[in-house]
């Protein structure tokens, strides 16, 4: 059983990873990467993320309902947050391929396995409740500018947010501080699953050189961040299928982006 040391790494000891300076180029060499571990067995890769796309098509279902319609967006978008750790079991994909172990898609669920798993689980709840703290932030703008007064059917919904000033507004100061969540969800977890996978170091110390490797790289990590909406955006149009194929090439490419961030505790 993983033993329970989640402020600190298996050692007791606050553990700070050095962290290397990155550039653009670091990312793009990161995305063919990805792309290599996912064309390795695409249909498994496949297969194993369909939870992504049959997730937003039930969220889209259930937020149909006429109350929860102005919760549509706020859901869909705040599914991204979740996304650093929906992926993880593609980081330990990548991570077993570089190891030259066996990659089937069934080692994904071996992460139930990992001494960090307490340390996971403490930050996996950390972005639950930031998704929690989007959706509440998110419905008190809606009613900052329609009420309480919710539409009756999606066609009126789409009209009220298109075609009218406060739907104009409401989107301006939605996309703002969705933006702000976004930022810290990144920020916070760029290497944060990847590192806790790979070394137990503990949960405040892998969001820790998380915040620092941005620091050190705030234009990479702004790229990265633009790449990954970009990619969710175009994996959401043609009715969510495409994240079946986006989200484990961005999967396994962030781990390859960790590996870029991170000095490996071999070269200590």
């Amino acid at each position: 059983m993983s033993a329970f040391h989640v402020m600190a790494g298996a050692d007791h000891t606050f553990a700070r990873p050095a962290i290397r300076k990155i550039g653009i180029a670091d990312l793009v060499d990161a995305l063919k990467k990805g792309l290599d571990d996912f064309s390795e067995k695409p249909s498994h890769y496949v297969f194993l993320c369909l939870m992504y796309p049959i997730a937003g098509i039930a969220l889209t279902l259930w937020s149909s309902d006429a109350d929860l319609l102005p919760l549509l967006f706020p859901l869909m978008s705040g599914f991204a947050l979740l996304g650093p750790m929906a992926a993880i079991g593609l980081y330990e994909i990548s991570r077993r391929r570089e190891k030259g172990l066996d990659t089937s898609w069934r080692h994904a669920f071996d992460v139930r396995f990992s001494p960090a798993l307490p340390s996971i689980i403490a930050v996996g709840l950390m972005l639950f409740a930031l998704f929690i703290v989007w959706l509440v932030v998110a419905q008190n703008i809606y009613v900052a500018f329609f009420g309480d007064t919710v539409p009756i059917t999606l066609s009126s919904f789409f009209s009220n947010v298109l075609t009218t000033s406060q739907g104009m507004a409401m989107m301006f100061w939605g996309n703002l501080v969705g933006f702000v969540f976004a930022l810290v969800v990144l920020a916070t977890t760029v290497v944060t699953f990847p590192l806790l996978l790979d070394r137990d170091v503990g949960a405040v110390a892998a969001v820790d050189a998380s915040i620092r490797a941005t620091l050190i790289n705030p234009i990479p990590v702004a790229a990265w961040g633009l790449i990954v909406a970009a990619l969710l955006v175009i994996g959401t149009i043609p009715i969510f299928a495409g994240l079946a194929v986006i989200m484990p090439i961005l999967g396994h490419a962030t781990w390859h982006l960790y590996r870029k961030l991170v000095v490996s505790a071999e070269v200590h």
